[in-house]
């Protein structure tokens, strides 16, 4: 995925100014909540994902989470349970979890800052490419599990063959 991006990192004293205008620069739909909240809507292979920045300048924490456009019925949690424990033994960087509100999918990682320095733009690119990474990735085990009746081991089988070239 290729990002467009220009901004200079001197004068930023909060990643969501940085977020907001990589997020202007590729057209995605998004809203500033307030100052330290940023949310992002966007197309993905499989689906729409919802991105939730949060800024928590007091500790120095860019909070993120990337959200299915999935429900997960409430007789399948013990199903996705299993799945998610799968899913995060593979992954080095953030986890997947279930936003218990919305009862969907999400992917969630959190950058910690000490002081004034603020994460590099080629950071901010890369949290967000990883996390779309994996949520396509992972997308048609959660459908396996979900609405396809498959166990969490083989949901994750299937999700891992490699495809050469596409239809």
């Amino acid at each position: 995925m290729s990002f467009q991006y220009a901004h200079d990192m001197n004068i930023v004293s909060n990643p969501l100014d940085v977020l907001e205008d990589i997020v202007t620069a590729n057209e995605w739909l998004f809203e500033r909540a307030n100052e330290d909240e940023l949310i992002v809507e966007l197309a993905g292979r499989w689906c729409h994902y919802r991105m939730f920045f949060v800024w928590q300048r007091e500790i120095g924490a860019l909070q993120f989470s990337c959200q299915f456009d999935m429900k997960v019925p409430d007789a399948k949690r013990p199903d996705v349970y299993d799945l998610l424990a799968m899913l995060n033994n593979r992954l080095w960087l953030g986890h997947f979890d279930l936003e218990l509100q919305q009862n969907s999918p999400l992917f969630r990682y959190t950058i910690l800052t000490r002081g004034d320095r603020m994460p590099k733009v080629e950071i901010l690119e890369d949290l967000v490419e990883i996390a779309l990474t994996e949520c396509e990735r992972f997308y048609p085990a959660f459908q396996f599990v979900i609405w396809g009746g498959k166990r969490a081991g083989e949901a994750v089988a299937a999700s891992m063959i490699e495809v050469a070239g596409q239809a």
